[in-house]
């Protein structure tokens, strides 16, 4: 059952939502997925994300101290939105303020759960909780028609729990309105391939994301041209390094339950991706992290 938090809010305490564990779906934010808000550098980086597109702004805006928070750190937000949105479907009420064993969270994104993995997952947290992003994505226009900006921090407080011997046995984290409101509304939340913990380079895991998004299971795929993802990415690299870095990744079709390819028009590059027929054997093994890789066809039986 909740219990009342140790963190007060605004003058009253949130209700602490303890995860409920176990095999649920991975889930993520479409807003997380659509947009530049993480370093795709595992090297730190504290020069700013500063994004605009039509009526979208993003600043992203990191400490000398810790960085910016990277798309690894972004795996503890998707465990926090799958288990929000499990205990919701469920009809278990749900709050900002979480409870989490790091053994959960790092099984739940396939890290190992040693003390190294520990260590970096706390690392994480700080990366998470000391940047700071201002965005006008889901605010609305002020009398002159301007979007007005949200500002927080992915995490706005976290510490561990421990027990009568003074041993850590928990964490509890509060995430801020904007993301927990974002994936209470079930249409801002898709499902993920479990695969997607297993992607090793951040270029890869940000396509993977915004591949999902944007191309879903629709029979006719959907494109992009070089120049709009490498502007979309946020990322510090030259054009023509992002360029052959996308070129690596549709040549070794990384990313899990598409298929990749690239069209030339006019003289300019795009990327095409369309979904792969589900094959249900491989998708069950996903979701329990094994390969297929190496079983042949009589294998599956």
């Amino acid at each position: 059952m909740p219990r009342a938090s140790t963190f007060p809010v605004h003058g009253h305490q949130l209700e602490l939502f303890v995860s409920g564990g176990g095999d649920i779906a991975a889930r993520d934010a479409q807003d997380l997925m659509a947009w530049p808000f993480f370093s795709l550098a595992k090297s730190k980086r504290v020069r700013p994300i500063d994004f605009r597109m039509g009526g979208v702004s993003i600043l992203v805006e990191a400490t000398a101290e810790h960085g910016m928070a990277t798309i690894w750190d972004a795996d503890v937000l998707i465990w926090v939105a799958s288990q929000i949105v499990e205990a919701r479907d469920a009809g278990r009420p749900t709050s900002r303020l979480i409870a989490a064993t790091p053994h959960e969270i790092l099984a739940f994104t396939r890290r190992g759960t040693g003390k190294a993995s520990y260590e970096r997952l706390k690392a994480g947290l700080d990366r998470l909780q000391s940047t700071t992003i201002a965005t006008s994505i889901r605010q609305r226009p002020s009398p002159n028609g301007l979007r007005r900006r949200h500002r927080f921090s992915w995490i706005n407080e976290w510490k561990e729990r421990v027990d009568g011997a003074g041993r850590a046995n928990g964490i509890d984290m509060i995430i801020p309105d904007w993301f927990y409101e974002g994936v209470i509304d079930q249409a801002l939340v898709l499902t993920i391939d479990p695969a997607y913990f297993a992607l090793t380079g951040g270029l890869e895991r940000w396509l993977y994301r915004l591949v999902r998004k944007h191309g879903g299971k629709q029979k006719g795929g959907w494109s992009f041209d070089f120049q709009h993802l490498h502007m979309k990415s946020g990322a510090l690299s030259p054009h023509k390094r992002f360029a052959f870095e996308l070129r690596d990744i549709v040549r070794r079709q990384a990313l899990p339950g598409y298929t990749l390819a690239i069209e030339h028009a006019l003289g300019r590059e795009r990327l095409s991706f369309v979904a792969t027929p589900i094959d249900p054997f491989a998708s069950a093994m996903r979701r329990v992290g094994l390969s297929t890789t190496g079983l042949g066809a009589g294998d599956k039986s």
